[in-house]
């Protein structure tokens, strides 16, 4: 059984001369409403109210956003690929043109350095016979994802360029590793140079190509070597990676993308800090990366307490087939889109793009039911939970904008931010088991709103 569901309405900011008109986007699984749009009239306070009440004190702001999305794998691409020119062009503008009519305004992309699990077979770009090697990289080529992930990817960038990108290695090339295949294994301690200088190689080829690669994980869930293809790096043997070859490598490079560190689960907090108490390779170093398949969201403050001069990243959650749109609702938004940014996340990414009616291609090994954002069967499109997880901030929240304080009233987890164009966004869930009316105060502005159990509001004026 997979879930599909249709956008409704257009994204029209109104506001009338007396009293300022605040648009609510609210999806209820329950009620069959997903991102329906209505406005509500603000009103002032009477003074004996004693509704909950939500606070913004837009005078506190916190980290800046780059963008909410999710990952282009090479099996996104390729289920991509397989539709009619038209029909593509076409979801792509809702997926990631922000002024299009309908869209969803996605503003950053994950992508993986070689293959990930969700490709159909696992790769590197310098792939050798067994016995040989290439520690100069002269052997390096782009050339696996040139049939169809490079074309979407940059058709991608023509609808919107200004688009982050995020890359991650699944694994080094197999002739670098101790067991000499993309399943496991460790990176070889003599050929720390030759990958350093290989991922130095990828980002060059990418910008040759037209694609700036903004910030580069060391390793997508280094303590994860079951998966395939993956790569076991301890925190001791990526501190000396970054410190002893891939930062003195950029620098030599004249590289400005971003090196995240970890880019693993929040139960592992230690992992990252560990590795930024070295000066010589916290130097190099932009931030730590997270996934949520273990731990609670609130690691990541964590490690901002830590070290409050580097940045915070989420960059990846799956939600298994078929999906839930009630319960995968609930607990992503929560989590991920308002708990991410409340503790310290610039980005939030979901999993997979794109998957078949079948959730592959995938690896032999891979995940076989990591749900995509949207299911496509040739031109037949099934938007899945991901997508309105996704769009309930991407399609509100702007590039740039600045997370604002606000208190957390009864069950009514929520987050809000000021966008560059100046207005404010908030994001709510209602966690609770029944129905809520609640006050929004910010400011001059202030309203009340209603939303039922498991119900998620994004509020915009």
């Amino acid at each position: 059984m997979r879930i599909g569901y249709q956008i409704l309405g257009l994204v029209v900011l109104i506001t009338t001369s007396a009293q300022a008109q605040i648009q609510s986007w609210v999806t209820h699984p329950a009620t069959n409403l997903f991102l329906q749009k209505s406005t509500i009239t603000t009103s002032p306070l009477k003074g004996n109210e004693t509704l909950p009440c939500i606070f913004i004190d837009g005078l506190k702001t916190f980290q800046s956003m780059d963008g909410f999305g999710c990952t282009l794998t090479g099996g996104s691409a390729q289920v991509l690929a397989k539709m009619s020119a038209e029909k593509r062009a076409e979801l792509l503008q809702e997926l990631f043109n922000p002024k299009a009519p309908g869209s969803i305004g996605i503003s950053y992309l994950r992508i993986s350095v070689g293959a990930s699990d969700l490709s159909d077979h696992a790769f590197s770009y310098n792939d050798l016979p067994e016995g040989q090697t290439d520690p100069q990289q002269l052997k390096f080529s782009l050339e696996p994802d040139r049939a169809t992930f490079l074309p979407i990817l940059k058709e991608i960038l023509r609808i919107n360029p200004a688009i982050k990108i995020m890359a991650s290695p699944w694994s080094p090339p197999t002739w670098m590793k101790t067991n000499g295949n993309s399943k496991g294994g460790s990176l070889k301690p003599e050929c720390y140079a030759a990958y350093a200088l290989y991922l130095v190689k990828y980002i060059k080829a990418m910008r040759s190509e037209g694609i700036g690669i903004d910030a580069l994980t060391v390793q997508n869930e280094p303590l994860h070597p079951g998966n395939n293809p993956s790569l076991l790096m301890y925190a001791h043997e990526q501190a000396d990676f970054v410190k002893n070859h891939l930062g003195p490598a950029f620098v030599k490079n004249g590289l400005k993308t971003k090196i995240l560190i970890y880019d693993h689960n929040a139960d592992r907090p230690d992992y990252p800090i560990a590795i930024l108490n070295d000066p010589l390779a916290k130097k190099y170093i932009d931030g730590s990366a997270f996934h949520l398949y273990g731990g609670t969201i609130d690691a990541l403050s964590d490690v901002h307490a830590a070290h409050p001069d580097k940045n915070l990243y989420f960059t990846e959650q799956w939600i298994g087939a078929p999906g839930n749109m009630a319960g995968d609702l609930r607990w992503h938004i929560k989590n991920l889109m308002i708990g991410a940014p409340r503790n310290w996340a610039k980005n939030v990414l979901e999993w997979n793009l794109a998957s078949d009616p079948q959730w592959g291609p995938h690896t032999n090994g891979g995940c076989t039911e990591c749900l995509g954002v949207v299911t496509l069967d040739a031109d037949q499109i099934t938007r899945n939970p991901a997508y309105y997880i996704i769009a309930h901030a991407s399609k509100f929240v702007q590039p740039g904008a600045k997370r604002m304080a606000s208190n957390t009233a009864l069950s009514l987890a929520n987050v809000a931010f000021k966008n560059p164009d100046g207005t404010t966004v908030l994001l709510v869930v209602n966690d609770g088991e029944k129905e809520l009316e609640f006050r929004v105060s910010a400011g001059k502005t202030g309203f009340t709103h209603k939303l039922g159990a498991g119900a998620v509001a994004t509020l915009l004026w």
